[in-house]
């Protein structure tokens, strides 16, 4: 299957967008381009909807996502996407969800694995107690992110 890839400025960095013909499947900041952008109408889209969200424009995405994991990590990455803009929840709040308190560690473990990030929020989960906890881009990306949504932390 073809991949297509396209690249988003931001404040807090450079972000690169990869997709298929089915849906997007990584939005991940990087420190360069790796690859010459080559889009389909997908990542048009997410580069659009990414620039508004970015500029406090958009709140929701509406875009296809075909991220690749395991059952079990899309089954996380599900209900990260239920949490709303403004709002963050905790790696227990999410473990309750699937209906086992015991899983904290697991979503925690399919939360740090999140390959799309910003549209499949894994920035609004935080520590039970409030904290900012672990991000993939580095906390102050996600310090940014939760700026953007007036997110106190």
């Amino acid at each position: 299957m073809l991949t297509y890839t396209g690249f988003v400025e931001s404040k807090a960095g450079l972000i690169k967008i990869t997709a298929d013909n089915i849906g997007i499947n990584e939005i991940a900041f990087v420190e360069q381009p790796n690859v010459e952008p080559h889009e389909n109408g997908i990542v048009e889209q997410a580069k659009s909807q990414l620039s508004d969200y970015l500029a406090r424009k958009r709140q929701q995405f509406d875009l296809p996502l075909n991220p690749r994991g395991t059952d079990f990590q899309k089954q996380v990455w599900r209900l990260l996407v239920d949490i709303p803009f403004g709002n963050t929840a905790s790696y227990q709040d999410i473990a309750l969800k699937l209906g086992d308190k015991n899983k904290v560690r697991a979503v925690g473990g399919a939360n740090g694995k999140n390959p799309i990030a910003i549209v499949v929020p894994c920035h609004r989960v935080i520590g039970k107690n409030g904290t900012l906890t672990g991000y993939a881009g580095g906390l102050e990306r996600k310090a940014f992110l939760l700026d953007i949504e007036n997110i106190v932390h």
